[in-house]
């Protein structure tokens, strides 16, 4: 008989586990994207059953499940909370956030706004999202885009308010526990905001880093094929029940006498000072679970600290070459990030 070695089968078992399910969680979500989904192809097929009994925008009731489902977990995986929101504007405003690894903070902060504040908040999204099976519905239910300058105004000239990350998939990708900011020349968003004539509300979420991470492995490789296909390919993991906390900072009135790159290092600044007050640098994962049980107040560092403005002013002043890669910014007139 084949000698089978128990206890290195139970050490090699209790040594992988914990490393299988820290990849294995992140497949909550798309698992909650899915249901989502098929929320929204329900409400659609019934939906004269919905517009006579519950709502008169098909639609609209099925945001409201959607936001329900997308808040309890929220609620219950991370203790999410929304701090500021006295900040947010009456009438059109454009939101701009610090973007995840996933941005799950997102999602939270859209169900809270429109189950609790009754705004809808319109989102700007990778067109490559449009192409996954099952998610087209979804993403139109819930009014995201794949923004340009012109279709983002529209949406925000319409009354609506809307959100935008600069650093969109790259930072997502690329970003790390410091919370560098990675926008690049990027000032689309300004743009957006000049042409709407709309205030902006800087937000970056407290933890998000250590909720969900890209792997640090073969970052070099992931650098060089997202720049030739622009596909994220990094693995991400975690899922890790930390406390989530959203902060909104004072909104950013419209000035018509600012220029797109003034406006862009503006709120860049804002979204680093929300940053430097409220998230523990670099991040870790161990206190942030801490913090679901008794929060501690970030440590002011020493006036003679020397600080780094964006990760060496990746918000526009300087384009970073990471080992000969350069990550080319898309056209502003085509993308707004």
């Amino acid at each position: 008989m084949e000698y089978v070695d128990t206890e290195y089968s139970l050490w090699l078992t209790w040594f992988l586990t914990p490393v299988i399910v820290t990849f294995l969680l992140p497949a909550v979500i798309i698992i909650l994207i899915y249901i989502s989904s098929i929320i929204f192809h329900l409400y659609r097929l019934y939906r004269l059953r919905v517009v006579a009994g519950v709502q008169s925008d098909w639609r609209h009731a099925a945001r409201l499940a959607v936001c329900a489902l997308w808040d309890a977990h929220g609620w219950l995986w991370h203790g999410y909370e929304i701090r500021g929101l006295e900040n947010i504007p009456d009438g059109p405003f454009l939101v701009i956030y610090y973007h995840g690894a996933l941005p799950i903070d997102m999602y939270y902060f859209i169900a809270r706004m429109l189950l609790f504040k009754r705004r809808h908040i319109h989102t700007v999204a990778d067109r490559i999202l449009f192409k996954i099976p099952g998610w087209k519905a979804l993403l139109e239910g819930l009014c995201v885009i794949p923004g340009t300058v012109q279709t983002c105004a529209s949406v925000l000239k319409a009354g609506n308010p809307l959100a935008i990350s600069p650093g969109g998939v790259y930072e997502a990708q690329f970003g790390d526990h410091h919370y560098r900011l990675n926008w690049k020349s990027r000032v689309g968003f300004a743009k957006v905001a000049l042409e709407a004539k709309v205030p902006i509300v800087p937000m970056f979420t407290q933890n998000v880093r250590e909720a969900f991470r890209t792997v640090g492995w073969l970052r070099n490789v992931w650098l060089r094929v997202y720049a030739a296909i622009r596909v994220p390919l990094a693995p991400v993991y975690g899922g890790f029940p930390v406390k989530l906390v959203t902060h909104l900072g004072p909104a950013i009135p419209y000035d018509p006498e600012a220029t797109p790159d003034q406006l862009q290092k503006k709120v860049a600044q804002a979204i680093e000072d929300l940053i430097e007050e409220h998230q523990r640098i670099p991040g870790s994962i161990f206190l942030a679970l801490a913090e679901r049980i008794q929060e501690r107040p970030k440590q002011k560092k020493s006036s003679n600290t020397k600080q780094l403005s964006n990760g060496k002013c990746q918000n526009g002043d300087v384009r970073t070459k990471q080992n000969g890669v350069t990550d080319s910014s898309q056209s502003d007139k085509a993308k707004v990030s």
